[in-house]
């Protein structure tokens, strides 16, 4: 038995019922960029069809707008493709198979061998396409495309009340609050895969104190609903060798007093 994504629609609009494992291979295709359009394959309608069977073995097939699109793109996307869906859990094994393009041999056996663009196509080929995917990253920072550690939003808000001297002593409240939406630490789509995405979160910051002369006091509350923010995450050494996620979080809720000279 299979689960089974067949004939894709260009627009995201398309509603699909699978089970859970094509749904998450799906959605980690959604992760692959066409280098130049700089749009994921899923929404193109690159991808024709996505198959899982029960043994967790997947089958994509992609099919370009153009017999002769450029072999170094078909490349970057089968093999993004590839390794986008090998890195969802459950996934025993994959096979993504380009279709319709005048170098669909050459692809796929070089995406299932692992043996790079200049191994796959000898002789016409010398060099890998880390420059090819450097170049279309700085084009996605010149376009504005969400890039990782740039989350869509981020601000903050910051309310003070002055209140009337007490005897030469000014008191004073302040209330902070900063937001920031969901952050994907990783660009390459395999890799995003294993670390996941940083959640959105909102931190609070509240303090009260007196203002004398040059002479500063305040209760300061960090953190004021103790919220387990995300600040980043990581893994030790590359993805694709450690699935070990590593988080920072935000400090505690902390409450204090600090005293401050201004000279």
């Amino acid at each position: 038995m299979t689960s089974t994504i067949k004939d894709a629609p260009a627009s995201p609009a398309g509603v699909f019922t699978f089970a859970g494992l094509a749904s998450a291979v799906y959605t980690a295709l959604g992760t692959v960029r066409d280098p130049e359009l700089d749009e994921p394959i899923t929404t193109l309608g690159f991808v024709a069809s996505c198959t899982v069977s029960e043994e967790g073995q997947a089958q994509i097939r992609l099919r370009l707008p153009t017999y002769f699109c450029a072999p170094n793109f078909a490349f970057l996307m089968v093999a993004d493709a590839y390794d986008a869906v090998t890195a969802v859990p459950g996934v025993a094994g994959a096979e993504v198979i380009l279709d319709d393009h005048f170098a669909s041999d050459a692809i796929n056996a070089g995406v299932a061998a692992r043996a790079g663009f200049a191994a796959s196509f000898d002789g016409e080929a010398t060099d890998e396409l880390d420059e090819l995917r450097a170049t279309f990253l700085r084009k996605a920072v010149l376009a504005g495309t969400d890039l990782p550690q740039s989350p869509k939003f981020k601000g903050a808000f910051v309310a003070r009340y002055s209140f009337e001297d007490v005897h030469e002593w000014s008191p004073y409240a302040q209330y902070s609050i900063t937001y920031q939406t969901q952050v994907a630490p990783n660009l390459k789509g395999n890799e995003q895969a294993v670390i996941g995405f940083q959640p959105a979160y909102a931190l609070m910051d509240f303090s009260g104190g007196v203002i004398h002369n040059n002479t500063n006091i305040d209760l300061y509350i960090s953190n004021l609903a103790d919220k387990r923010a995300q600040l980043t995450r990581f893994t030790s050494i590359s993805p694709n060798n450690d699935n070990q996620v590593y988080v920072v979080p935000a400090q505690p809720r902390t409450i204090g007093i600090r005293v401050s000279q201004n000279f």
